[in-house]
C-alpha cells in the first residue's frame, strides 16, 4: 500500500510524528507495574527528556532560520539572472563563505593556542653564560665557557639603552600583545611569495626565538613562535621579557647579551654606556655581519646610517628629546677588536684552582657551574702573582743557560698564603696548554727539612715521654738535644730498628756535628738529628696531628716511621705556606681559600666560611716564629738588617731530589719548592743536580725574596 501526500508550498514544512502504541503511556505513572527501573539508569533515562526539550525549544527559531538557509543554498543556473550571473555567488553566499572562513580561522587560532605548551627547557645554547673570574681587586682576569654571556638585571642596565633597542626594534612593546599581525602577514606573504620569513617580530616574539625555539625560516615555526609569544606575554611581565631579550640576543663578535656587547664594542659595562653608544648595539640586532662597523667600510656606512636614525626614531617616540639629539653628531667608533683575557699561561693555573674551590663552597654540581653565568671574585693578588711569575721566570731562564739538559726535567711550584687564608698568588708552571697539572698543588716531593717547625711546635705543645710510664715532660726552646751527625735514634726500650733489623740513626747535612744544642739553635741552623729524636719523644702521632691542624693534608703522610720528622710527608706548596701561616696568625689556622664571593646575574651566591681552628697556643706560635727569625737572619743578616719580623728558613731531603724555601713576611707566607721530574719516563723525582744552588745561594730563596720584593 502507498502512502500519497499532497503537494506543498515550498516555503511550508511538515513535521511527521510517530506514535508508538504501547508507550501512550505515561512512563512516570506510579500505577505502571509492567516494568521496573533499575536505580543505576534514572540518569540516562533523563537524557531523552533534555533532548526533547532541547529540541522543543528550538523548533521555533529553525523555522524561522529554514527559508534563509535555503536561499544561501546554491542554485544553478541561478534563476532571474543572466549571463555570467547565472552561475555567481549572490552576496549572502559571499558573506557566509567570508563568516565562515574567518570562523575557521578563528577556531584554528584557539585550538593552537590552547595546544601550544611554553616548553619547560631552555634552548642551552642561547642561554648558556660564560663564568668571569677577577682579581682581588675587581678587574677581570678570566672568563671560561663556550659562549660569551653575561645576564644582567634590567634594573642595572640604563633606560636610555632599553629604548634604543625598542626604538630599533619594536616601539610599541609595552603596548602590544606580543606579536604583530601586520608584520606576520609580511613574513607569510613573503614566504610563498619569495621563500623567505622577513621582518614581522616583535621584541617578545624574538625572545622566544631565541630561548624556546631554532633559527628555522618557516611558516610553521612562525606560527609556532607566535603563539608561544601571545602565551608568554600572558605569564610574564614586559619587563621580565625585555630583560630576558637583552640578555639572549647576539651582537656579534661572539657575544650575546648587552653586558658581553658593551665589553666587546666599547670595554666598559653596559652601565657605562650612553644613549649614542646604545644606539650602535642596537643597530648590531639587525644583524652584526652588516652592522660591526669595524668588518668592513660598506658595514660602517650602515652602522652609521642606522645609528642616525635610531637616534631619530628615539625623537620620534617621545624618548629624546631634541636638544639631546643634538648633542650626539659624531658617531662613536667602537673598538676595533674585542679586548681578550690573558688565558691559557699562569691565569688558567688560577682558574683552575677558584673553580674547584667555588664549586665546593657553593655546593655547585658540575652542570650547574657549566651553565655559567657566575662571577667569581678571586682571593689573587695581581701584583704578587706578576712578581711571583717573574722571579720564577728568571730562575728558570738562568738554569737553561747554565745547563741545558738538566733544566729541561726543573720544575717550580710556589704559593703566597695570607694568615687570614687567602691564597694570593701561585705558580703553577710554565703553561697551561702545555702542562696541565698545577706545580704549587701538586704533592709530589718531601718537605724535607721545611718540616722541622710542626716537629717542634708539637713539642713545645705537648712535651716529650721518654719512659713508657712516666708522664711528659715540658720542653722549651731552650731544651738540649744532641746535634751530632749519625746519633741513633732512641725508643724508651733501646735504639729503633727498621724493617730490615738496622739501627735508624739521623744525619745532617754535610755529616756535621753540633753537639748539644738547643730546639731553638737547632731549628735556627736546621740541623736533623735533634729534631728526629724529638719526634720519637713527642710522638709520631702528636706531630702529625699537630701537622694537619696547622694545614697539611693527611693525605700527603706516609708510614708513621722516624723519617716522618726528617719531612718524609708530601705537601703542596699551597699548603707549606698555609701551615708556616698558622704559626705567623698566632696558632690559628684558617683554610686556605681561593675565593671571596661569588654572584649569579646579579645575585649573591652563599659560600661555605673557611673554617678556623687553633692549631697550638699563641705562645707555641711565637716560640715558633721567634726560632724561624733566627734562622732567617743566620742565613741573611743583611737582608735581616732592613726587614724586620722576616721568618723563614730553607729545606732539603737527604736524597737531594726537593729543595724548598718557606717563609713569611707582612703576614703572608710563601713556599717556594724545586725539584726534577721527567715526565715522559716517570713521576719519580731525580736528583736536583745543582739546579736549586747551593745553602749558601738558594734559587728556592731567590724565588721567595724576589717574590717578597726583598730581593
Amino acid at each position: 500500500m502507498q502512502l500519497k501526500v499532497p503537494a506543498l508550498p515550498p516555503d511550508e514544512t511538515v513535521q511527521l510524528r510517530t506514535v508508538e502504541a504501547g508507550l501512550s503511556r505515561n512512563s512516570d505513572d506510579p500505577s505502571d507495574n509492567s516494568r521496573v527501573r533499575p536505580p543505576g539508569r534514572r540518569r540516562r533515562a533523563a537524557r531523552p527528556a533534555a533532548l526533547s526539550r532541547l529540541k522543543a525549544a528550538a523548533g521555533p527559531w529553525a523555522t524561522r532560520a529554514a527559508p534563509y538557509v535555503r536561499r544561501l543554498r546554491p542554485h544553478y543556473p541561478r534563476p532571474g539572472r543572466t549571463g555570467w550571473r547565472r552561475w555567481a555567488p549572490s552576496w549572502r553566499q559571499w558573506l557566509g563563505g567570508v563568516l565562515t572562513f574567518l570562523g575557521l580561522i578563528t577556531a584554528g587560532l584557539g585550538v593552537g593556542y590552547a595546544t601550544t605548551d611554553i616548553p619547560e627547557n631552555l634552548n642551552s645554547y642561547a642561554t648558556q653564560q660564560d663564568n668571569v673570574y677577577f682579581w682581588s681587586d675587581g678587574t677581570p682576569m678570566a672568563r671560561t665557557g663556550w659562549v660569551r654571556r653575561q645576564d644582567m638585571p634590567l634594573k642595572d642596565i640604563p633606560e636610555d639603552v632599553r629604548w634604543a633597542v625598542l626604538a630599533a626594534e619594536n616601539a610599541s612593546f609595552y603596548s602590544d600583545p606580543g606579536i604583530s599581525l601586520s608584520g606576520i602577514g609580511r613574513a607569510v606573504w613573503r614566504t610563498f611569495g619569495e621563500g623567505d620569513t622577513q621582518g614581522g617580530s616583535t621584541i617578545t616574539q624574538q625572545y622566544v626565538k631565541n630561548v624556546y625555539l631554532n633559527q628555522d625560516r618557516s611558516v610553521g615555526r612562525k606560527f609556532t613562535e607566535a603563539m608561544l609569544a601571545l602565551k608568554l606575554d600572558n605569564r610574564m611581565s614586559k619587563d621580565d621579557i625585555l630583560e630576558g631579550y637583552l640578555n639572549t640576543s647576539w651582537f656579534g663578535r661572539g657575544t650575546y647579551g648587552m653586558q658581553r656587547a658593551a665589553q666587546a664594542y666599547y670595554g666598559k659595562d653596559v652601565s657605562e654606556l650612553d644613549v649614542s653608544e646604545a644606539a650602535v648595539l642596537a643597530s648590531l640586532l639587525k644583524g652584526a655581519a652588516l652592522y660591526d662597523p669595524a668588518l668592513s667600510r660598506a658595514n660602517h656606512a650602515r652602522a652609521v646610517e642606522r645609528w642616525s636614525w635610531i637616534l631619530d626614531r628615539m625623537v620620534d617616540i617621545g624618548r629624546l628629546s631634541p636638544a639631546q639629539r643634538a648633542k650626539y653628531k659624531t658617531f662613536p667608533e667602537p673598538l676595533k677588536q674585542a679586548r681578550g683575557y690573558d688565558t691559557g699561561k699562569q691565569s688558567d693555573y688560577l682558574v683552575e684552582l677558584a673553580a674547584q674551590y667555588a664549586k665546593k663552597a657553593a655546593r655547585l654540581t658540575d652542570k650547574q657551574f657549566d651553565l655559567g653565568g657566575y662571577q667569581i671574585y678571586t682571593t689573587f693578588d695581581r701584583k704578587r702573582e706578576t712578581a711571583l711569575t717573574d722571579a720564577v721566570t728568571r730562575a728558570r731562564a738562568k738554569a737553561r743557560k747554565a745547563d741545558a739538559a738538566t733544566a729541561r726535567a726543573a720544575h717550580y711550584g710556589a704559593a703566597s698564603v695570607a694568615t687570614d687564608g687567602r691564597i694570593l698568588a701561585v705558580y703553577g708552571g710554565p703553561d697551561h696548554r702545555e702542562q696541565g697539572y698545577n706545580e704549587s698543588n701538586s704533592t709530589t716531593v718531601p718537605a724535607g727539612s721545611a718540616f722541622q717547625p710542626f716537629v717542634y711546635a708539637s713539642a713545645l705543645q705537648n712535651g716529650v715521654r721518654r719512659t713508657r710510664d712516666g708522664g711528659p715532660t715540658e720542653v722549651t726552646p731552650d731544651t738540649l738535644y744532641d746535634g751530632d751527625d749519625g746519633v741513633p735514634v732512641m725508643t724508651p726500650e733501646g735504639p729503633y730498628w727498621d724493617r730490615s733489623g738496622k739501627r735508624v740513626a739521623a744525619r745532617n747535612d754535610g755529616r756535621k756535628d753540633y753537639g748539644r744544642i738547643s730546639l731553638h739553635q737547632a731549628l735556627a741552623q736546621s740541623v736533623n738529628t735533634p729534631f728526629m729524636q724529638l719526634g720519637m719523644d713527642t710522638g709520631l702521632d702528636k706531630v702529625r696531628r699537630t701537622a694537619e691542624a696547622a694545614g697539611l693534608l693527611s693525605s700527603s703522610f706516609g708510614p708513621q716511621v722516624p723519617a716522618l720528622s726528617l719531612g718524609s710527608a708530601t705537601p703542596s706548596a699551597i699548603r707549606m705556606a698555609s701551615g708556616y701561616a698558622t704559626f705567623a696568625a698566632g696558632g690559628t689556622h684558617v683554610e686556605p681559600y681561593s675565593v671571596a664571593r661569588i654572584t649569579r646575574n646579579g645575585s649573591t651566591v652563599r659560600l661555605t666560611k673557611p673554617t678556623s681552628r687553633r692549631a697550638v697556643t699563641a705562645k707555641v706560635a711565637e716560640q715558633v716564629q721567634s726560632a724561624l727569625r733566627s734562622a732567617f737572619s743566620l742565613a741573611h743578616p743583611a737582608t735581616a738588617a732592613s726587614a724586620a719580623r722576616v721568618a723563614g728558613k730553607t729545606g732539603t731531603t737527604q736524597d737531594d731530589t726537593a729543595a724548598w724555601y718557606v717563609g713569611t713576611a707582612s703576614s703572608v707566607s710563601t713556599a717556594v719548592v724545586a725539584y726534577r721530574i721527567d715526565l715522559t719516563k716517570s713521576l719519580e723525582p731525580l736528583p736536583l743536580k745543582g739546579i736549586a744552588g747551593t745553602p749558601a745561594g738558594s734559587v728556592p730563596y731567590d724565588i721567595w725574596s724576589g717574590a717578597q720584593g726583598l730581593g
